[in-house]
């Protein structure tokens, strides 16, 4: 019973305790939500890291989603604490950028500041600092432990995830960036790897082995270049003395092997070819042999790769033995010998091979000079001295016989560790007294051995000896050498992965200062193990079966390098303390420069990079643009120093009427300028050092008299155009500055400051994109509701007319800024000549009366159209009189150019329009067209501005300040101000509209915008469906009309003296809605004939012509300053098309001949249409034909096709269409096609015993049959029809082949009954087919009348534009240049 109180007292405590710990939970809970809160307020930037510092970390990621206002200085915390490695030994740079400057890691500036974007994935590069790789951070100093991370971090994402292999494994060598499982840090290492330039592994693979090579680098150190004797830059040796000093001594990871290959004689191409790295090996040996003679290393090669070996040819009969000495550099090791289906096992297998002698026997006998006949013999190679240093290539690439492809063969090939020779060495010649004596040679063959290269003709010569022994010690020693001393140890294995065609090269390597394998693949360098160099073995796990090849690794070994064991031979690495003294100054020099180079990237990592903006005040207020560079902790005044010098104003603007201001360029938008800030570091004004930056800087100017004004941020730069509706002018903008919360009314209030305009009256437009105007009415509406941005654009009026009782879209104002939105300008280049009625017309005017005053005394220096017209008719006045006179009563006047005039209308043909009257009429129509500098004149006869001086003075104004002002479009203040100019109105009714200036004008817009929301389309007056194109006439041949006001002007091109073609050029302004018909007939008047006798042309940017020719289509695609060139010549009615006819030539050099441009209309039959071409071409290509006596076919480029006969119909049996071309082809002898069952197929003799070609013949088939043709071409030919073989020619007419390769290379004689099958598919007329004599033999030609031929052809097919097969594109040779380049060759491409 007592314990019942205890228990009671004990549970009130722990109650309480329960309470009060939940309430501390819910309180922690409460404080986590509530920063959970805050934090998803504020936007977070997702930043995604690459760790590239070595090969082990380049495919992974780090991933940190950060708050946007976190500093860059803790965004570099967050990463080493992530990475693991020590804060500062780092660089962090934007990973999607070539530039590679890194952040700054002291910037307080946030992430947003800095440009990382909110919201979206920032990718940066983890980089080397220096050049050296980041430390790895001690447990103690804040090593990266998961465990220790705040809950809010990301947790670390690294992709791919590792294998699970064992340490120092290799999981895969067949990716050129492949990295092994056990990648150490070169500090770790301890060497340097090699930056491959584009496809230099195979060099990289090559240097690293040497520089490995203890015995070879030793003597590169210890030769002295001397700079007297040589230059430097293309010194093989001392290039490589400085890249082994390099990857001795330096602290990057990897450096550059440009010197080198500079020193070779190559150009950067070089990079991009891809070679064999033993071929590599023989040159570069070749190269420092004869860069080293009259020196102490002059035989250093010899030394160390050369051996010895006898090529042997033994009578079986007498036993008598003729043989040679040859030297080699490395041994050539088969992998599968021919023809058989399994490959070597082993190198040693391989070694045998190699030395195992064939037999000479039956028709492969040897001459016995004992015997004096024909015996068999036994013919081989024996070893007779291996180098110290063993070079054994495995001939993995071969070729295949069967497929004509070059290979690669991956069959395993086991290659031990420890290799010993003593079985291939022959000891019997060794101790053979003939041995000594014998003659070496073969020191030319370039130090390789191959049995099939070994020559029979054995040289006599026995006073010189190239052979080079291996030690200064007797041949009787050598002799008596135990066979334990040919032990050679492997340090180096070459790797090959990849295929014939290509693949990547890299070396594994051990070294002889610890034995330790290391994997030098370009710039990684990393430790391996034995299991790592077994993988290179080749081949696959199952059986050596013929296809194991194929299914097998494409990594595996391809050079091995051994090394003698000789204690008393074999060198240790020179250390540093014992490099010579020329070394060691290089060593110095070198050091010297690293660091300077490291001082360069500090300034370069220090520098702000940003595009700078100038808007000349001299240059004709062209805006320019460069690139500002300047130091972080310059000052904004030393900055606007370097900009004003930059931009070349001094002496033109003082310095201190110069400032920078922030500007954004795709805005036109100045953000804010820096009051106050002159001493501020640019480093801080701009954000810091960045890749890039999200704004630019101008460099504003000012007059003397003028003040700056100031820019602050969040204000909004508004360009203002005054419109005034009397004059129909629109001013330059002036620029203001206003906030996105101010109302209409005070922006207002704002606008009349600056214009002295009435702020009650104001009419506000905004224009905030092209077809959209926005009338601004609302009074208290925010210009942020109303949709301004940074820099907008807006246009008003404050007259107080009753234009503004109008609805907006049927005011004048709305209609002028329609006509300002859609009016382009384009160059017109009018035609060369005009034809005789435009003379006519010109004298008629002049004989009508004066020109206006206006003219005469023009000081703006430009010249009126009618000017213009007047000089480019002066040429042919007289000529044209003269025609006249002799040819009044002539139905049409032909033009003195026929390529220009195409059978040219001449309205002259109306018999109305001679008379004086007409004369007149035409002369005052087109004096009001073409006023030139008379305000206004307009086709309705407007009446003239009574001050034109005033006008004149206006454009000048005008024309300059458009120049101030980059947002003014080029016609916002030429056109629409200018009110010397001829506005012309295209109006069906030809009734004047009166504007509000009195004018009776044609100068009003139709809308771009259906007026009034109103919903109405545009009608389109379209042409047929099946026509080329559209007509400018009704079905009675009335002329078209638009029902629309659109605006056209032309002013005469300014002159230009260097142009001899300025006068004749019109600059026309133009409502780009107007349709071409209209176009052209407001360009009648300046060409001086109807629209109906000239094409239009638009010249695009390569200078290419295209004739418009849809007459009902707008001219909307083209835009300002497009180029138009007019030329004479009759346009295009309803259902009719332009040709172009070529002249089929098929047995002449060029087949194909252009003659006329014609027009062929539907519903014309062929016959028709060469009715019509007959005097075309006998008055323009003096081709005087009979009708029946040429046809017509189809062209497909330069093949002909489908003979045209008389009776078809165009549209309904031709297909035709816009800018068709077709062939006309001359007959020598009656038309033989009458029907379409017919077939003709152009046939051409090939003559094997002449070498030669016979001319096309064509052959009329009436059906597909093969006997068919073959009989024809029999009877043609003579030859008899079993004997007769044929096949279709190749590629385009007339299928060029060379001599040399038709007899074999076409399908002779196909297996088929009709043409129309495969292989032939001869289904349509203009086939071509060769044909042949079986019986005759091709001629015999020696080796020179065969490359003689073959230079002939290669010459003729060229000509042709036809490829040349039998000469194909020959690979590349590898070269090193001694001199310091190749030499170039002047008949090379």
């Amino acid at each position: 019973m007592e314990k019942v109180p205890r228990e009671d007292v004990q549970l009130v405590p722990g109650e309480g305790m329960f309470w009060s710990c939940r309430q501390s939970i819910f309180d922690e809970m409460k404080k986590k939500f509530s920063q959970i809160e805050n934090a998803a307020e504020e936007p977070r930037v997702l930043c995604i890291i690459q760790d590239t510092t070595n090969a082990k970390t380049v495919n992974e990621r780090l991933t940190l989603n950060l708050p946007a206002s976190t500093t860059l200085c803790k965004l570099h915390e967050d990463i080493a604490h992530k990475a693991g490695y020590v804060i500062g030994t780092f660089d962090l740079a934007w990973g999607n950028t070539s530039d590679m400057t890194p952040l700054d890691h002291n910037s307080d500036s946030s992430l947003l500041e800095s440009g990382f974007e909110a919201g979206k994935r920032n990718f940066l590069q983890l980089t080397d600092k220096d050049g050296e790789q980041p430390q790895i951070a001690s447990d103690e100093s804040g090593a990266a432990d998961s465990s220790g991370l705040d809950d809010s971090s990301q947790e670390r994402f690294i992709e791919p995830l590792p294998r699970d292999c064992t340490a120092g494994c290799s999981s895969d060598y067949s990716s050129p960036s492949y990295s092994y499982s056990s990648i150490l840090s070169k500090s770790e290492t301890g060497y340097v790897g090699l930056v491959n330039q584009a496809m230099t592994c195979y060099l990289n693979s090559l240097l690293q082995t040497l520089f490995m090579t203890p015995e070879f680098r030793n003597a590169l150190y210890n030769w002295e270049f001397e700079d007297t004797e040589e230059d430097p830059v293309t010194s093989i040796p001392y290039q490589l003395q400085r890249l082994f000093i390099l990857l001795q001594t330096s602290k990057k990871r990897a450096v550059e092997t440009t010197d080198v290959t500079r020193s070779f004689g190559w150009d950067s191409s070089e990079a991009w070819q891809q070679h064999d790295v033993q071929e590599l090996c023989r040159v570069m040996f070749d190269a420092l042999e004869q860069k080293w003679k009259q020196t102490e290393q002059a035989d250093l090669i010899n030394q160390l790769y050369q051996g010895k070996l006898k090529d042997y040819v033994r009578c079986l009969e007498c036993g008598n033995e003729s043989w040679r000495n040859d030297t080699y550099l490395d041994i050539p090791l088969v992998i599968r010998p021919f023809g058989a289906s399994q490959a070597f096992g082993s190198v040693e297998e391989a070694l045998q091979a190699f030395i195992q002698p064939e037999t000479l026997d039956g028709p492969n006998q040897y001459f016995c000079e004992r015997c004096m006949k024909k015996c068999d013999a036994r013919k081989g190679l024996r070893f007779l001295h291996f180098p110290y240093l063993l070079t054994l290539q495995l001939k993995r690439f071969d070729f295949d016989y069967t497929t004509m492809h070059r290979i690669k063969l991956n069959d395993r090939m086991i290659f031990p560790e420890e290799l010993d020779m003593s079985p291939f060495i022959d000891v019997e010649d060794e101790k053979s007294p003939q041995t000594e004596s014998c003659t070496d040679s073969g020191a030319e063959n370039e130090g390789s051995c191959h049995s099939d290269q070994m020559s029979n003709d054995f040289s006599t010569d026995d006073c010189v000896d190239e052979g080079i022994c291996l030690d200064s010690t007797g041949s009787t020693e050598r002799v008596l050498k135990p066979k334990s001393m040919l032990t050679f140890e492997l340090f180096s294995v070459m790797v090959h992965s990849g295929s014939a065609a290509g693949g990547h090269y890299y070396a594994c390597i051990k070294s002889f200062s610890d034995g330790q394998w290391y994997s030098f693949n370009d710039q990684h360098v990393s430790k391996i193990t034995q299991e790592d160099i077994r993988k290179t073995y080749g081949g696959s796990s199952g059986s050596r079966g013929y296809y194991s090849s194929a299914f097998a690794s494409s990594t595996n070994a391809y050079m091995l390098i051994y090394r003698l064991k000789d204690p008393s031979r074999n060198a240790k690495y020179l250390d540093v303390e014992d490099f010579p003294e020329h070394i060691k100054r290089l060593v110095q020099k070198e050091k010297e420069s690293e660091e300077q180079e490291k001082r360069q990237r500090e300034i370069e990592r220090n520098t702000c990079k940003i595009k700078l903006f100038c808007m000349h005040p001299v240059r004709m207020m062209m805006m320019m643009e460069n690139k500002l560079e300047v130091h972080k902790d310059k000052t904004l005044r030393e900055a606007t120093e370097m900009a004003y010098k930059l931009m070349d104003l001094e002496g033109v603007v003082p310095l201190d009427c110069c400032r920078l201001v922030k500007y954004d360029e795709f805005h036109e938008y100045l953000e804010r300028s820096y009051e106050g800030e002159e001493d501020t570091p640019m480093g801080l004004l701009l954000g810091g050092v960045k890749s890039s930056y999200m704004f630019d800087l101008l460099l504003e100017t000012r007059r003397p008299e003028q003040v700056f004004q100031p820019y602050k941020p969040g204000e909004v730069m508004v360009k203002v155009h005054v419109v005034d509706l009397k004059s129909e002018t629109i001013a330059p903008s002036i620029s203001v500055r206003a906030y996105l919360n101010q109302s209409i009314t005070e922006f207002k209030q704002l606008i009349s400051q600056a214009t002295e305009l009435s702020a009650e009256s104001m009419r506000v437009v905004l224009e905030r994109c092209y077809n959209d105007l926005r009338l601004l009415y609302v009074p208290n509406k925010t210009l942020k509701a109303e949709g301004f941005f940074r820099s907008n654009k807006v246009f008003v009026e404050s007259s107080e007319s009753s234009d503004q009782q109008l609805t907006f879209t049927d005011s004048l104002l709305w209609k002028l800024l329609d006509r300002h939105g859609n009016t382009i300008r384009l160059a017109l280049l009018l035609p060369e000549q005009s034809p005789g009625t435009l003379a006519n017309r010109t004298v008629c005017q002049k004989a009508g009366g004066e020109p206006d005053a206006t003219f005469d005394g023009s000081k703006a220096n430009r010249k009126s159209v009618e000017a213009i017209l007047e000089e480019s008719t002066e040429k042919l006045k007289n000529l044209s009189l003269q025609q006249n006179r002799g040819s009044i009563t002539s139905d049409s006047r032909k033009s003195s150019d026929a390529s220009d005039f195409e059978h040219i209308e001449s309205p002259a043909r109306d018999p109305d329009s001679a008379s004086s009257a007409c004369a007149a009429a035409d002369n005052r129509e087109l004096e009001n067209r073409i006023g030139g500098m008379e305000p206004s004149a307009s086709a309705g006869g407007g009446a003239a501005s009574s001050d034109p001086e005033n006008q004149l003075a206006c454009e000048e104004r005008s024309d300059s300040e458009a120049h101030n002002d980059r947002s003014t479009s080029s016609v916002d203040s030429d056109i629409l101000s200018s009110s010397h100019s001829s506005d012309t109105l295209c109006n069906a009714d030809s009734a004047p509209v009166h504007l509000a200036n009195g004018l009776d004008s044609h100068s009003i817009t139709s809308s771009r915008r259906s007026k009034a929301h109103e919903g109405k389309k545009e009608t389109w007056d379209t042409a047929e469906e099946d026509s080329g194109t559209d007509s400018e006439y009704d079905e009675n041949g009335k002329t078209k009309t638009e029902a629309q006001y659109l605006y056209f002007r032309a002013d005469a091109a300014a002159q230009d003296d260097s142009s001899g073609d300025a006068q004749k050029c019109l600059v026309v302004h133009v409502d780009k809605r107007i349709t071409l018909a209209a176009f052209k007939q407001n360009l009648e008047p300046f060409v001086g004939v109807s629209s109906t006798q000239f094409k239009v042309f638009r010249v695009y940017a390569n200078n290419q012509e295209f004739e418009s020719v849809r007459l009902n289509e707008t001219l909307s695609s083209f835009s300002d300053d497009n180029k138009i060139t007019i030329r004479l010549g009759r346009a295009l009615k309803k259902g009719e098309y332009r040709v172009k006819v070529y002249q089929l030539l098929v047995n002449e050099p060029e087949p194909c001949k252009f003659l006329v441009d014609t027009v062929f209309a539907k519903g014309m039959t062929v016959r028709q249409s060469k009715e019509e071409l007959l005097p075309q071409l006998k008055e323009q290509c003096k081709l005087d034909l009979s009708i029946d006596r040429f046809r017509l076919r189809k062209k497909t480029w330069k093949n002909p096709g489908t003979v045209f006969l008389d009776y078809h119909i165009y549209e309904e049996d031709i297909n035709i269409s816009s800018n068709w071309e077709v062939f006309l082809e001359v007959l020598h002898e009656p038309e033989k096609m009458k029907s379409m069952s017919q077939l003709a197929v152009l046939t051409r003799r090939w003559s094997p015993a002449k070498m030669k070609l016979e001319p096309f013949r064509e052959v009329v088939l009436e059906s597909s049959s093969v006997e068919e043709l073959k009989e024809k071409l029999s009877e043609i030919s003579g030859i008899p029809l079993e004997d007769l073989e044929f096949a279709k020619g190749r590629g385009t007419f007339p299928c060029d082949i060379s001599v040399l390769e038709i007899h074999q290379d076409l399908d002779w004689n196909p297996k088929v009954s009709t043409l129309n099958v495969w292989p032939l598919y001869i289904c349509d007329d203009g086939a071509v087919v060769f044909y042949r004599d079986s019986t005759e033999e091709p001629m015999e030609l020696s080796e020179d009348e065969r490359n003689e031929l073959m230079k002939k052809e290669s010459s003729r097919l060229l000509k042709t534009g036809h490829r040349v097969s039998y000469s194909p594109r020959k690979e590349k040779a590898l070269k090193i240049y001694l001199d310091g380049g190749p030499a170039k060759d002047p008949g090379q491409d």
